[in-house]
């Protein structure tokens, strides 16, 4: 077989291995990332710079909220977070203003699609995929959260209580989780036309324990992420983030691939036994202040514990927007 981008990204994902791992990175391009023009712009020659062997699109942190009513203030950013100006749900009773969204007529995911056009064409050999966050993780930027237990959403004085809100109408938040899931769905058969090869799906922090137990995110989650990750067959690498992520509470999921940050607290290292393709291996946090020698030691350690199965190396999360060129490069030739 003569081995190209495409059949390596397949090969790997399928469970299959390849002639070689292959490598990708990414970060947000903050000052790129307010129109589609932009974002394929910057996501093109940031693809073509480092040559990689597939690319995960980066839209802005909020556009799934921006779906579904939220504004921010784009000249107004803390990390990669603008400042959020109106969140949709403040209260119980504003649960029933979530609502399936026509694709069609959302000016945000029709943003989002043409990006995604424009980088297919700008990119047509290469296999790209593109961001998405679960249900579970839209709903509590709806109410103002963040869906990390330990950091708050930037502009948002007054979040809805989370736990509260369970407790106030079960089944009206069961209701918007639908309604968020159903548009999902049909948002991701738009993408499969305009050319992506698979999903991140990100579930964000919403596994560490001291946002909900187990018992809570398999109510409120796993039954919704079923419904978006069902919409696509192929390509999908699940991200679960930060410290206690537990990737192997979604080894029964219908992904492909599974992504965790192997140097946070409380997670495996990539000796861990699952069934999905792995996802990771370098810590993100050493791209901003390059330290090459440090990046070769978790890229050669990763290769090593992941020698005998189907792989994929990249930064275990987004890396630092000012991340080095030379930590970058770097990446990129542990493999070529």
């Amino acid at each position: 077989m003569t081995w190209n981008k495409q059949k390596r990204f397949e090969a790997l994902l399928t469970g299959t291995k390849a002639d070689r791992p292959i490598v990708s990175g990414w970060h947000h391009f903050l000052d790129k990332e307010q129109t589609s023009a932009d974002l394929a712009e910057a996501t093109v020659e940031f693809a073509q710079k480092y040559d990689w062997d597939w690319v995960k699109i980066n839209p802005r942190a909020t556009y799934l909220a921006e779906a579904f009513g939220n504004t921010y203030d784009f000249t107004d950013y803390r990390w990669v977070f603008p400042k959020q100006t109106h969140a949709v749900v403040s209260s119980a009773k504003d649960l029933p203003k979530i609502e399936q969204v026509d694709v069609n007529n959302s000016a945000p995911l029709q943003e989002q699609l043409e990006a995604v056009r424009l980088i297919r064409q700008g990119l047509p050999d290469t296999p790209i995929i593109q961001t998405l966050f679960s249900p579970l993780t839209i709903l509590m930027f709806l109410t103002g959260n963040s869906s990390y237990h330990d950091q708050t959403m930037y502009g948002s004085e007054d979040p809805l209580d989370f736990a509260i809100l369970l407790q106030e109408d079960r089944a009206g938040v069961h209701r918007a989780l639908h309604q968020i899931a159903t548009t999902m769905a049909a948002y991701i058969v738009e993408l499969d036309k305009a050319g992506v090869d698979g999903l991140f799906y990100a579930t964000t922090g919403t596994a560490h324990p001291k946002l909900f137990d187990l018992a809570t995110f398999n109510e409120f989650s796993r039954p919704y992420d079923m419904i978006v990750l069902d919409a696509m067959k192929k390509g999908r690498i699940l991200h679960t983030c930060g410290p206690h992520a537990d990737p192997a509470r979604f080894d029964d999921y219908p992904v492909e691939g599974i992504s965790w940050d192997t140097e946070a607290e409380g997670n495996p290292d990539l000796t861990i036994s699952l069934q999905k393709t792995k996802v990771g291996g370098v810590d993100h946090h050493i791209f901003k202040d390059s330290d090459p020698a440090m990046i070769e030691q978790q890229v050669n350690k990763g290769l090593q514990a992941t020698k005998d199965e189907p792989f994929l190396l990249v930064p275990n999360c987004a890396v630092a927007v000012d991340a080095t060129e030379e930590a970058l490069f770097t990446l990129r030739n542990s493999v070529k």
